[in-house]
């Protein structure tokens, strides 16, 4: 667990937070906006800078200054204009520094969270003269590897090789072609010209175990900071598993997140599921699999009703998973998890025992251990839900402990520091 927060040590006069959306669609998103309502909330003034039109509710509600470009997601994009935007896109060069310019002073720490989708390696040239107050957020592996996952999309397994490497360049991994990998290997050399051999304040890791990765890419360790993603339980009163049969994944409903293998193993398991979330493989398999329920993408106070009524969560993630935020949230409301072993989470929940690991890629092995989840005893499955709801707090932090960490690391940069305990 991270150390509370210093005495003493300064407080920005304005944080920053540079995000490609300020409407949130997926966890990062969430987590920017999250940050500036907790800052807004101890008193610090915020100024979001958005790649899109800068619409989020979210924001505007919580008094934070949004700053927005106007622009579109690369997958909205023409063609040539996603292609040469999403390796570099001046307008969001100019936008941010001219903010800079004009507002810039020793006080304000700048925080970038995501910018793979509009923003692109050209915020990177934007910041370089605030590099010693600026955070950059490293939800996923884009500041590494060229598809952001370390992940072999057409073989659906695990990369171990070293990004923009001969090994690399040469192995087509990427979900649509060959010559979408070339250019994501273009987009991440570009990005490597701006990101690396700066100072930085610090990249934040969301786990520990993501450094191996980054520093293969050439980051250097000093810079990495682990500071787990915060989380809330999703229901307010303990899900009662010993007295519930049916299974549920949460999340989108793609490839690489193992939902064709959760779909194997729970038929093959003899078990009910429950899919959570839309993506491009929802309507595909709602279609061909009529015996399970596919609901979408649900409000929280949605989905605490469906997991009240479920035995585990299903976190079958094909590539390595740096978190996985349903998994804490579920663990915290009592819900036990079986996730791939390849999940940074895998190690935690295991040694915990609040739930299960196993190699979820391998349908025969993902069924057995539904099965045995299934099959323990209601006393078994009790003690294991009690001990999700003491014990998964371990690997996440709370809100509250989260913006403390981020005012410490905004204190240090300010102070001219770079000790990352």
């Amino acid at each position: 667990m991270k150390p509370e927060r210093e005495q003493g040590a300064p407080i920005p006069d304005k944080v920053v937070i540079v995000n490609d959306a300020s409407t949130a669609w997926g966890g990062a998103t969430g987590l920017a906006i999250l940050s500036a309502e907790l800052l807004v909330e101890r008193g610090i003034s915020v100024t979001f800078v958005a790649g899109d039109e800068g619409t989020g509710a979210q924001l505007t509600s919580a008094g934070v200054e949004i700053v927005a470009l106007g622009g579109r997601g690369l997958v909205t994009e023409t063609p040539l204009r996603a292609a040469t935007h999403g390796i570099y896109n001046p307008a969001a060069r100019d936008l941010l520094a001219g903010w800079i310019a004009t507002n810039d002073s020793p006080g304000v720490v700048y925080h970038l969270h995501g910018w793979s989708k509009i923003l692109s390696p050209a915020i990177f040239d934007a910041l370089r003269n605030v590099a010693e107050r600026t955070f950059i957020h490293a939800h996923d592996f884009f500041l590494a590897c060229p598809n952001g996952g370390y992940m072999d999309y057409r073989r659906n397994r695990p990369c171990s090789l070293t990004p923009l490497t001969v090994g690399c360049l040469g192995t087509n991994c990427d979900k649509r072609s060959y010559a979408q990998k070339l250019w994501r290997a273009m987009r991440q050399a570009t990005l490597n010209r701006r990101l690396l051999e700066v100072p930085w304040a610090g990249v934040v890791m969301i786990h520990e175990q993501m450094t191996t990765y980054l520093e293969k890419a050439g980051l250097n360790r000093d810079l990495l900071v682990p500071l787990p993603n915060p989380t809330s339980p999703l229901t307010s009163e303990r899900v009662r598993a010993e007295e519930n049969r049916g299974f549920v994944f949460i999340g989108r409903v793609e490839a690489e997140k193992g939902i064709e293998d959760a779909i194997a193993a729970t038929r093959s398991a003899h078990v009910e599921l429950t899919v959570v979330g839309e993506g491009p493989l929802r309507e595909a398999l709602a279609a061909a699999n009529p015996d399970i329920l596919f609901t979408g993408w649900k409000s929280r106070n949605e989905m605490a009703e469906i997991v009240s009524s479920k035995r585990a969560l299903l976190m079958p993630s094909r590539y390595p998973e740096p978190f996985g935020l349903v998994a804490i949230e579920a663990a915290r409301s009592g819900l036990p998890v079986i996730i791939a072993e390849t999940a940074f989470l895998s190690e935690g929940i295991t040694r915990l025992g609040i739930g299960k690991s196993c190699n979820t890629r391998d349908v025969v092995a993902f069924a057995a251990c539904i099965a045995d989840l299934h099959d323990l005893s209601a006393e078994e499955v009790r003690r294991m839900s009690l001990r999700a709801m003491d014990e998964a707090g371990q690997l996440s932090t709370t809100p509250a402990q989260w913006v403390d960490h981020l005012l410490d690391l905004y204190g240090s940069a300010l102070e001219g520091r770079h000790d990352r305990t």
